[in-house]
């Protein structure tokens, strides 16, 4: 990562590539107890957060990825009700669950109380429906909160984490994936990030066999873009407890009661359609 006057650039040595954003300047810095948070102004992007020297999102292209991450879990499971969030500090998964009325409780679990706080300050639309009564944030370990977490007591688990480094490193192994799948009900979901198909398609693939190692029936990976993210694509990787994938509750999708900028029942239809090198390298 590098900060010139005007630009910020991220580097990355996996993909031989970088990415850059023109800044106008820097809003905040903090180092935490568990990594070091930047908020840039940028000319074209909005507001930029960076942990860590890695970006974590922008004012203008985050709905990707906070669609992506849970309106098709949502729409996948027959009636979700109960829902954990591990991670998403920035909030912005929280407030799309809670766009579905059929929702009646959502935890959110992170570990770093100031990725809120900064998010509220910075991103404040993110954060808008923080204070809705089904609702509650919690600031701890959501490794130990799942492990923890009463036999079949929720729906579905989105697992919002960084990259498989320093304190998301833990959310990235079959032991983690066996407390998911013993908290979750029969048709029980976990939806996990899973970084970009392009570049990385080795990890999914070891997420894959250790969700199914753990129990899980079946798994599957959906692409989406997200420009700010290294290589512009990126994935979010379901499993499913006790049953098969068997398509999704496309009418209500289709008739969503909210709005979005991304996600409808096409762009779900079209995520479900692999591209043929991952079909082969997952065996879906």
């Amino acid at each position: 990562m590098s900060a010139s006057s005007n630009w910020f650039t991220e580097q990355h040595v996996s993909s031989g590539s970088a990415i850059g954003y023109r800044i106008t300047g820097k809003l905040a810095e903090e180092q935490t107890p568990f990594q070091h948070i930047e908020i840039y102004a940028t000319t074209d992007w909005g507001n930029l957060m960076v942990i860590d020297g890695c970006t974590m999102l922008t004012t203008r292209d985050n709905f990707l990825y906070h669609e992506m991450m849970t309106h098709p879990v949502l729409y996948t499971h027959a009636a979700p009700k109960n829902i954990a969030i591990i991670g998403g500090g920035d909030c912005g998964t929280l407030r799309e669950v809670l766009k579905h009325p059929e929702v009646e409780s959502v935890v959110q679990i992170d570990i770093d109380e100031r990725v809120t706080r900064l998010a509220e300050k910075y991103f404040p639309e993110l954060c808008e429906s923080n204070a809705d009564p089904r609702a509650q944030l919690l600031f701890d370990d959501g490794i130990k909160y799942m492990a923890d977490a009463a036999p079949a007591s929720l729906d579905v688990v989105i697992v919002d984490s960084t990259d498989p480094v320093g304190p998301a490193e833990g959310l990235f192994n079959a032991k983690f994936y066996a407390s998911c799948f013993r908290a979750l009900r029969a048709g029980g979901i976990l939806i996990q990030q899973s970084e970009s198909p392009l570049v990385l398609l080795d990890l999914i693939k070891s997420m894959h066999k250790e969700m199914r190692g753990v129990g899980f029936a079946a798994t599957r990976t959906l692409p989406f873009p997200q420009p700010c993210y290294p290589t512009g694509w990126w994935s979010c990787t379901m499993a499913r407890k006790g049953a098969p994938f068997d398509g999704f509750r496309e009418h209500d999708a289709a008739n969503k009661p909210f709005a979005t900028r991304y996600y409808n029942a096409g762009i779900h239809r079209g995520a479900l359609a692999e591209p043929e090198f991952m079909r082969a390298a997952l065996g879906t």
